[in-house]
């Protein structure tokens, strides 16, 4: 009787063990926190670092305190790392480095499918940002990082506000990219603030950013959005340690911001005096400041195109950003479709090698600004791989 009384509670245990189990739609968004839901990342290594910073008086405890430090999680294949180069990851604004991990909906990230490749994997929070929070408070004011409308109308859902008409393309989101869709739930609970002080960001980024290269050595810079502004500099002060700068969509346009995803040309202020930043950046003739770069917008704006602000010929060039190799990767229902040629254009016009990748015209087609959250990421992370190689052999 007793090994028939254990096949029974073996038995019993497993129909349990199944029933508790949650079916696949259920591990979907948040809900993927079960214990029992499968976790899609590859397998890795992890360590983590907090790089550079400086000690500063703390003006009410005593003491002193550290500011303008990086984090940066450190992620190593299960298997080994057999690419020459690392590959260090910028998120955008009002995100975290974790953004790359996984996806809404929790299948692959971008972090893994390049782990899996075979890649050393870093990934950053910007000073100010996430576990890179700063004690310095007056230094890093904060302000939010998006709300659900700003997410829907410029991310997951352009489609149905139709700002500009590109946006209906729109396919890839998983879900319904609106509020009370569980995946869109989970996408917009990752956004945090950032700081609007962006020339103390700006400072502190290129400074601990160039010391992390120096730490790992000559590495790929990876980075959406907003968050390009970094390789931007980091390719101007150490471009000796950047392999390449390959940007998902890049921040907005040369000496002007969008407010929100606004796409109409009230929705601009003036920011970046120095053409792609807030901070210097080496010109060829030297410019002394800002104010010596004459620009002009010789471009008719329109929903579908919009115009976008240039050096005066002759411009100056951009020498020690020039030493890098640049792509940027833009999705054809995304706003940035409207608008990436301004950041790709002011590059070329200083003598950068831009390269321009305009992912519907290579067939990977419906993508917004979050592509690589999108269902169809691994495709192009394909394209970036792709990018990667070729440049190993140039």
């Amino acid at each position: 009787m007793l090994p028939l009384l254990a096949v029974l509670v073996v038995a019993f245990a497993a129909l349990f063990i199944d029933a508790a189990a949650p079916a696949t739609h259920d591990c979907v968004g948040l809900k993927g926190v079960n214990p029992r839901c499968r976790s899609k990342e590859a397998a890795y290594q992890r360590e983590y670092f907090y790089i550079g910073g400086r000690y500063v008086p703390s003006p009410v405890f005593g003491g002193n305190l550290v500011v303008d430090q990086l984090y940066v999680e450190k992620l190593i294949p299960s298997k080994g790392v057999y690419q020459p180069y690392p590959l260090v990851f910028f998120h955008g604004g009002g995100s975290a480095g974790s953004i790359w991990l996984q996806t809404p909906d929790n299948r692959k990230g971008f972090a893994s499918y390049f782990i899996d490749l075979g890649y050393a994997v870093y990934l950053v929070d910007q000073t100010s940002v996430g576990r890179a929070t700063q004690n310095d408070l007056p230094g890093y004011p904060l302000r939010i990082g998006s709300t659900d409308q700003i997410a829907e109308r410029g991310f997951s859902a352009p489609e149905i506000v139709n700002d500009y008409p590109q946006s209906q393309l729109h396919t890839q989101w998983p879900g319904t990219g609106r509020i009370g869709d569980p995946i869109f739930d989970a996408f917009v609970a990752q956004f945090i603030p950032l700081t609007s002080n962006l020339t103390r960001q700006e400072l502190s980024m290129r400074a601990s950013g160039c010391k992390l290269l120096s730490l790992i050595g000559r590495s790929y810079l990876i980075s959406h959005s907003i968050g390009a502004l970094h390789p931007i500099l980091l390719s101007n002060d150490c471009p000796a340690l950047v392999a390449g700068n390959i940007n998902l969509e890049p921040t907005t346009i040369p000496f002007q911001s969008y407010l929100g995803n606004a796409t109409s040309s009230a929705g601009r202020t003036p920011n970046r005096p120095w053409g792609l930043t807030n901070t210097r950046i080496t010109y060829d003739p030297p410019a002394a400041s800002s104010s010596e770069l004459r620009t002009v917008d010789n471009e008719t704006d329109t929903p579908a195109l919009r115009s976008c602000i240039y050096q005066a010929e002759p411009a100056r060039r951009l020498p020690e950003i020039a030493k890098v190799k640049y792509v940027a990767l833009t999705g054809e229902a995304s706003p940035h479709i409207t608008y990436d040629q301004c950041v790709v254009n002011y590059l070329r016009q200083a003598g950068v090698k831009a390269e321009w990748i305009k992912l519907g015209e290579i067939g990977i087609r419906g993508n917004g600004h979050f592509g690589f959250l999108e269902e169809n990421n691994g495709e192009i992370a394909k394209v970036v791989a792709r990018w990667i190689k070729r440049a190993d052999k140039e």
